[in-house]
């Protein structure tokens, strides 16, 4: 009976090729960049040493942040849980802003402003998650309840080192709303806020044809279809600063500021520490606002530090020059009727000084995906109103 051999180098060649270690490490780099999400990747990193050293040079990264933990409540709470994001937090501001108008705009973001709020994002193990506010560079996790450890994206990014696009998604919009009522922002920030576009109307109506009451959620007529440049001419009803359509519109500008200024403010620490980033993404899952920073804006925010607000946790908003365009009743191509439609742009006054192009129309036009961006390319046609901020 001849005996097996147990020749070492026999072994070697009888296991199977691994295909997969023929890929350069250039074409996993790729993939890598492609998967994007810090979960997913975290994943990876336990498939193989090679993916593990791999991993950390990925520079396209996604953050999706599950739920919202505040010092209030130390629970995290899910965001498919919560169904009932804040109403609560808009209905005082317009308590505040129609009650009291001459108390101070920084208790604004006493409601509206994070409260010192904790982001989190779970990570690979149901027992680990990420946050950002308050403990966002802070080098310990924060231990929650049912053992659920909570890491900041701060601190999950620390195993990225060539990160230069990296997007944040919260679970959804900081501003509680009425049901109908759209309200979306997008805001560009270098050290403090560059411009910011607002786009909000008293209600949708998604098929034209259904039936549209004479009066319309701002309390005057809006039986005048507006297509195009309409067949009125552009100018705002007097009902419209009666009947409360002009301070819904504030009510909608000072929170939007608000929250893009909080978003602001809780980047710093990630803008910090990867000098690598050439673009930077804050939205949420609703779409309600997108802050965008470029990489001579977060050039800048490290050159120049922020101004901290005296009230909240949020980026000091300067003195603010602004366009508001109107139309009672804006008919899209889509079939889409937005009611009492209203586009703010807004820009500091300091730099609407200095430059003169600062509200052109290719700015505003490209702010927001279809159908909204057909919304403003109409909106803009038509006539335009000055309104001027102080800083907050």
């Amino acid at each position: 009976m001849c005996p097996v051999r147990s020749d070492p180098i026999h072994r070697f060649h009888s296991l199977p090729l691994d295909h997969f270690d023929r890929l350069p490490d250039s074409l996993l780099l790729l993939i890598f960049n492609k998967i994007g999400d810090v979960k997913a990747l975290g994943r990876c990193c336990l498939v193989s040493r090679r993916f593990h050293s791999l991993v950390p040079q990925v520079d396209n990264v996604l953050v999706c942040v599950d739920c919202v933990i505040s010092d209030d409540d130390s629970s995290p709470s899910s965001s498919s849980s919560d169904k009932s994001r804040p109403a609560g937090p808009f209905s005082n501001l317009l308590r505040l802003v129609f009650g009291g108008i001459v108390k101070p705009l920084q208790a604004l973001g006493q409601f509206l402003g994070p409260k010192r709020s904790l982001l989190n994002e779970t990570v690979n193990a149901p027992s680990s998650s990420s946050s950002v506010g308050r403990g966002a560079d802070d080098d310990d996790a924060e231990m929650g309840q049912a053992g659920v450890t909570h890491h900041s994206p701060t601190q999950v990014l620390r195993n990225f080192n060539e990160i230069r696009f990296l997007r944040i998604e919260l679970p959804s919009g900081e501003l509680g709303i009425d049901d109908g009522v759209l309200l979306k922002w997008r805001a560009d920030f270098g050290s403090t806020v560059d411009n910011c576009i607002i786009l909000g109307a008293a209600s949708v109506i998604n098929d034209v044809h259904s039936q549209v009451s004479e009066y319309g959620n701002d309390g005057f007529c809006s039986n005048n279809s507006i297509t195009g440049n309409g067949d009125d001419n552009g100018s705002i009803p007097e009902s419209f600063y009666t009947n409360g359509g002009l301070k819904l519109r504030v009510v909608w500008t000072i929170s939007s500021l608000i929250a893009a200024s909080a978003r602001h403010y809780l980047l710093q620490p990630i803008i910090a520490e990867h000098r690598t980033l050439d673009t930077l993404v804050l939205t949420d899952a609703d779409g309600q606002g997108v802050l965008r920073m470029n990489r001579d804006q977060l050039e800048e925010l490290r050159v120049k530090p922020l101004s901290a607000s005296s009230a909240s946790k949020r980026t000091q908003v300067p003195a603010l020059n602004m366009r508001l365009w109107y139309a009672p009743h804006l008919e899209l191509p889509n079939g889409v009727v937005l009611k009492g439609a209203t586009l703010v742009a807004i820009r500091p006054s300091e730099q609407s000084a200095s430059r003169k192009d600062v509200f052109d129309a290719s700015w505003l036009s490209t702010a927001f995906e279809e159908p909204y961006g057909t919304a403003a390319k109409m909106l803009i046609k038509r006539r335009t109103y000055c309104l001027e901020m102080n800083s907050f």
